[in-house]
Formats: C-alpha cells, sequence, structure tokens
C-alpha cells in the first residue's frame, strides 16, 4: 500500500483485522476524515513508511502495543530510532495494564499511551477524540 503525503494521514499498526476495521469505522465518520493507511505488523509499517513513497509521512502513527512477533516496543524503538521517521509522533494503544509498559513507551519517545476501552461505545469515542486531537489541535512537525 503505498503512503498517501497529507497532514490528514494516520498510519495504523494493528494485528487484529477488527480492530483495524474499528478504528477504520470510527475515523471515517468523522467530518474531515483522514486518509488511514493500515500495516497488519510492525515490519509491513516499517516498509511502508521506508518504501517508495519515502518523504511522505503520515501526521501521526496509532500503534499497537501488543503485535505477535515483531512486537509494538520493537516497532517503536525503530521508528524512533530512525532518524528519517523519528518526528513522527507515535500514539500507542494498549490493554495492558502496566506501568513497566507504558514507561517503556515514554522511554522509547512515545508521543502518548493510550488504553484501549473494553466497551466499543467508548473504543469509538476515544478514537474520535485521537483523530481531533492530534489532528484538528496539535502543531505537528514540519514535513521535510
Amino acid at each position: 500500500m503505498a503512503v498517501v503525503s497529507s497532514e490528514h494521514t494516520i498510519l495504523v499498526i494493528e494485528d487484529n483485522a477488527a480492530d483495524a476495521d474499528l478504528v477504520i469505522d470510527a475515523l471515517s465518520g468523522v467530518p474531515s476524515a483522514p486518509v488511514l493507511i493500515v500495516a497488519s505488523g510492525g515490519r509491513e509499517a516499517l516498509e511502508i513508511l521506508r518504501g517508495p513513497a519515502n518523504g511522505a509521512l503520515p501526521a501521526v502513527v496509532l500503534l499497537d502495543l501488543n503485535l505477535p512477533g515483531f512486537s509494538g516496543l520493537q516497532t517503536l524503538a525503530e521508528l524512533k530510532g530512525d532518524p528519517a521517521l523519528r518526528r513522527v509522533p507515535v500514539v500507542v494503544l494498549t490493554t495492558s495494564k502496566s506501568q513497566n509498559e507504558v514507561d517503556r513507551c515514554y522511554e522509547l519517545g512515545a508521543a502518548a499511551v493510550l488504553n484501549k476501552p473494553l466497551r466499543l461505545r467508548e473504543y469509538r469515542e476515544m478514537l474520535r477524540a485521537f483523530e481531533r486531537f492530534w489532528l484538528g489541535h496539535v502543531r505537528l512537525p514540519e514535513r521535510t
């Protein structure tokens, strides 16, 4: 999948298809619907970001922490360790209650860590609040 250059692009890294569909559904219904790019894992996301459209970076990355294989923490470390990608804000989604994992996310450079609500309605509301905040209120780094 090609990366579209847009201030309103979100890269969603989510291995669970139902959760990815929920993100798409929740954010497709907002007035200024962002362009959503979905990667099913960290390695795929890195391939997208480093691929032929290199330089056309998303405004923000929404990263599931619990990814199989190449974990969310490994993906975060790789993103923040790459000079070409480190300025892209990464917001981590997790169901974990582990403060150690939260602390580790911030140590690696996460912009925020959000707990996934268990109730569907609350999860959608949280995703919409995420979109309004990151694409409507936050001043993002300039594209290079």
